[in-house]
Formats: structure tokens, sequence, C-alpha cells
């Protein structure tokens, strides 16, 4: 898949099929639109181009102050695309100017003049241009006038994803993972950096790796101890298990909120070192204990029980 940050140096496509949207966690739902996309291309020949926009539209559009939490980060969302065959994706900088422009200048100076398309697909309640008045309709009748073929994503298809997008988010966000992982179809992942801790899990026995988030937009799971796989980023590309909590550590009066994991069988340096954390089963709440020994009575039965659903 080739990836283009501007739509203003574009190649020449294959007869375009484009399709338009953000794609937060490439779930289930929208790999229907993704097949859809490609069994038009394949039709005809051409090439799949999936134009999508960075930062979230509504963090510009509503000026949100507070970033708004999302599925992937845009490095995530290429990955996931790529591996879904895609042939191009334009990630177009949304901009407050951008936002400005009429749905007919979008239609005309955007879409037709820089992607050329041969047939565009989107869904029924697509919305574009000042104000979001741009629709379906207005798309028809430009694609009349100025040459393209469009289709449109059946309404039953943006239904569940509107529904399964939102559902992910909740679940994840309350630590519901097997739901969200059913419906993404894939394990819900994150990346962080390894960075100093106060080390109390070395003293328990259970020495973990501390992790600050490396993107402030990306979703984290609700508070929680969970049974996982890591991967060390750049260094290994072996999957190792373990579990995490997620939390502010009540037992040893904690009020920071911190990402912590322990992979299992597993002693090597690696502070500065970015981990990619897949989020696989819930095994139970945060709860504060009468001391460490009840806590590390605790770890122990975690450690089973991860390695057992793992």
């Amino acid at each position: 898949m080739k990836v283009y940050y501007s739509a203003d140096t574009l190649p020449a496509f294959r007869k375009a099929v484009v399709t338009i949207g953000t794609f937060d966690g490439v779930h289930l739902g929208h790999r229907q639109i993704l097949d859809q996309l490609k069994q038009e291309a394949d039709r005809i020949d051409g090439e799949t181009v999936i134009i999508t926009f960075h930062p979230h539209p509504r963090s510009i559009v509503r000026g949100d102050r507070q970033p708004l939490l999302l599925i992937n980060t845009i490095e995530e969302r290429i990955e996931l695309l790529e591996q879904n065959g895609i042939d191009h994706l334009v990630i177009v900088p949304f901009t407050a100017e951008f936002a400005q422009q009429t749905p007919e200048a979008y239609i005309e100076h955007f879409l037709v003049s820089k992607f050329n398309p041969h047939t565009v697909i989107i869904g029924y309640d697509h919305r574009f241009g000042q104000g979001r008045k741009g629709d379906y309709k207005l798309m028809e009748l430009y694609s009349d006038k100025l040459g393209f073929q469009l289709k449109e994503i059946p309404a039953h298809v943006i239904n569940e994803n509107t529904v399964s997008s939102t559902r992910i988010r909740m679940a994840v966000a309350q630590g519901a993972i097997e739901e969200a992982n059913a419906l993404l179809g894939y394990d819900f992942f994150f990346e962080g950096l390894v960075v100093k801790g106060n080390q109390l899990g070395r003293t328990l026995g259970y020495p973990t790796a501390n992790l600050q988030m490396t993107d402030n937009t990306k979703l984290v799971p609700g508070n929680g101890v969970y049974a996982v796989t890591v991967e060390v980023r750049n260094t290994s590309s072996v999957i190792l298990k373990g579990m995490m909590n997620i939390g502010v550590r009540p037992t040893v009066d904690g009020t920071k909120r911190m990402i912590e994991v322990n992979i299992f069988d597993f002693d090597k340096d690696i502070y500065g070192e970015t981990l990619r954390v897949y989020v696989k089963f819930h095994l139970r709440a945060e709860q504060k204990f009468n001391g460490l020994d009840a806590l590390k009575a605790q770890l122990a039965s975690d450690k089973i029980r991860a390695l057992k659903v793992l």
C-alpha cells in the first residue's frame, strides 16, 4: 500500500475507486466497506483509494479542548488498512480552512480535481463541506455533471459501523476487552515507552515495565488487570506472555494512573524501548488489598489465570 500525506502531489491513479472515512478501528464493519471497494476495483481493473483525515475532523470542527480518544493512532490505521489489501491511502491534513470549503468546492476542487475518481463509494448519510451541508444527493448531481460513478454503501452497513465504533470505544474504556476484540476482529493493542517506576513490582517478585503512552489521542483500557501478550518493538518480533495492571495502585495508596506490564519469564533491560501490548482478556477489577503479602498472593493467582487463558 502506498501512503500519501497530502492530496497535492498524487500520481495518476488507474481507474480510482475511492471511499472516504475515518475508519477508526478498521473493525469488522469497516471491512465490509473495504470488501465492497476491492470488489468494485477488481471488476473494472482499477485501484482502491481511501481518503482519510488527520487529525480527526471532529477535533477541529468542534474545537474540543480534550483530545478525542480513538481506537487507533494514525500509524496503526495505516498498518491495519495495509493488512486489508488497499492500494493507496491518502491522509489529508484536516484544518479549519479545509472545513470551510463549500460542498461544491469539495467535490470539484478536492475530490475530482485531485483524485480523478472513476467510482466513488460513500454511505447514504455521508456529509461534507462547510457546515456538513454536502450530502449524497449533491454528490449524485455532480457525478452526472463531472463524469464519475457513484455507489452507495448500504444503510445497514453504515448503521452497524456507527454502533460498532461506539460500542468498541465504550467496551475498551470500561475494560470489556473481549467484547471489543470480538467487534474489532483482532486484539486491541497499544504502544508505550518503557520508563522508570518505583520498582515495587520487583520487590514483590513481579517486575513490571511501566509504560508511558506514545500518543495522547489513543484510547486506553479501563482500570483493571488483564492477560496480555507483548512485543518489544524494533528489537524483537517474539511475542511474550504477561499480565498488565492499569490503575492507581490503591494497596500502596497510589494516586497517579499507571500502566504496568509484568512479562513472564523475562529479565532483559528494556528501559527506553517501545512495547506493543495486545490486550486479550480482562482478569479482574483493580482492588485494594490488606497489605503487600495479600497483593503478592493475588498476583500469583493472576499469573496462573493469565497463563491459563493465554
